[in-house]
């Protein structure tokens, strides 16, 4: 049966080119006032002015829902570490004690503390978490999200980590694409050897992955102490040989070369980017890449440098903006916050974030020409909330604002 949204007061459809958009092309919304959605079978058969889709030949036998407030596409989320057995308290701890990121690291911190209790919990036990956790992102409008490994850093712990994903998605109706991050850290085996425990992801891991069709995109955390440029793109190379698309982790804690690095593996996004100069701008403009910028964990561990979001769109990079959930430095699943300081801290006008977190989103994990708009023949994923202008999903923040989740067509969530 065919299901119509209506008393719509925005609709955000983000109409436009089947393309990431970039420039001023993130500030057109394709608003509509007075709206409805019309939806059938998943797919969105109509959208615009409520007078309009009602004159839709499935309107009249729809089952009509009133649902006022503002509604846009579901978010989008394309950089997660969503998969993970326990918070990093003690890290927490010793950051608001002044420790940095290096600091923690040596003490054990950082991402070397996930791995023993990602290689201890059972694939069971990962999945039913992973699926819980689904929940609260479902609840604040996101409807697709990328999920990386990488906590687990041995054959059979990044495997599990990835089967615990595509168990996770059959409990929950969150779509979620999952990355193979083996390349996050040396593990301690390895005794920082990088190339020898990259060579081991190369002849090992990859191929079993591969094998089982458990990721989508192969990602690797180019920076000063864990991998280098010339391994970066090495790597990358090699995954997009067996089928994997190349992501990169490129300039979060300084400026090393992993952005084009990146590039030079033909990566379809470059992720956090705060420390990215001009001639790294161009590269990426140049290439088409995406910019995934992940300002939520800025704000978590208290940096005052943020990603270059005015430059970065003023010289024609399509920007995404994700939250970056993870359990070390940005426990957050809440995409209206990631808004929220795009805007408070990146410069970002609401337009440009809406557009970054949902439109840029898709594109930032290939979907774009399913996903990440409201117009006829897309997915109907959908996220409505308490609000009468859409900016105030960007001025309001530290609560949840969505009130009702539809994917493909299906309500998944709504307030009580």
């Amino acid at each position: 049966m065919a299901i119509l949204f209506t008393g719509i007061k925005q609709l955000l459809t983000f109409a436009g080119d089947n393309a990431p958009r970039a420039g001023a092309a993130m500030r057109e919304t394709g608003l509509v006032k007075n709206a409805a959605v019309l939806v059938e079978n998943g797919i969105i058969a109509a959208a615009g002015s409520g007078a309009a889709v009602a004159r839709h030949r499935l309107a009249k036998k729809a089952k009509k829902i009133a649902v006022g407030g503002v509604c846009l596409p579901g978010f989008v989320d394309s950089h997660t570490h969503a998969v993970f057995a326990e918070p990093r308290l003690k890290d927490f701890s010793m950051r608001t004690a002044g420790a940095s990121y290096q600091e923690i690291k040596a003490a054990g911190g950082g991402i070397l503390a996930s791995i023993g209790a990602v290689r201890r919990q059972p694939l069971g036990a990962m999945a039913a978490q992973l699926a819980a956790r689904a929940g609260r992102f479902l609840e604040c409008g996101t409807t697709t999200m990328e999920v990386k490994s990488g906590y687990g850093l041995s054959l059979e712990s990044e495997l599990k980590m990835l089967r615990a994903v595509r168990a996770a998605a059959e409990l929950t109706p969150l779509e979620m694409l999952p990355t193979l991050l083996a390349a996050h850290s040396v593990p301690p085996e390895f005794a920082g050897d990088a190339q020898k425990y990259l060579d081991h992801i190369v002849a090992e891991v990859l191929p079993r992955v591969a094998a089982e069709k458990l990721a989508v995109f192969a990602d690797i955390f180019c920076e000063k102490g864990y991998f280098t440029p010339e391994q970066a793109t090495g790597y990358l190379k090699a995954a997009a040989g067996l089928g994997f698309r190349p992501k990169v982790h490129s300039e979060q804690l300084s400026n090393y070369g992993g952005t084009r690095a990146g590039i030079a593996a033909g990566a379809i996004s470059a992720d956090h980017a705060d420390h990215v100069y001009a001639e790294d701008i161009a590269a990426m403009r140049e290439a088409g890449t995406i910019a995934a910028l992940l300002p939520a964990s800025n704000f978590y561990l208290g940096l005052v440098k943020y990603p270059p979001a005015r430059e970065l769109i003023a010289e024609g990079v399509p920007v995404a903006l994700a939250t970056d959930f993870n359990p070390g430095t940005c426990p957050c699943w809440n995409m209206q916050f990631v808004l929220s300081a795009a805007c408070t801290h990146c410069g970002m006008t609401p337009e440009e974030t809406l557009c970054a977190a949902t439109v840029n989103g898709a594109w930032a994990l290939g979907l774009g020409g399913r996903l990440g708009a409201v117009v006829p023949g897309m997915q109907a994923d959908l996220a409505f909330f308490n609000a009468d202008d859409y900016r105030e999903l960007c001025y309001y923040f530290g609560a949840n604002q969505c009130v009702m989740t539809v994917k493909k067509g299906k309500i998944v969530y709504r307030k009580p």
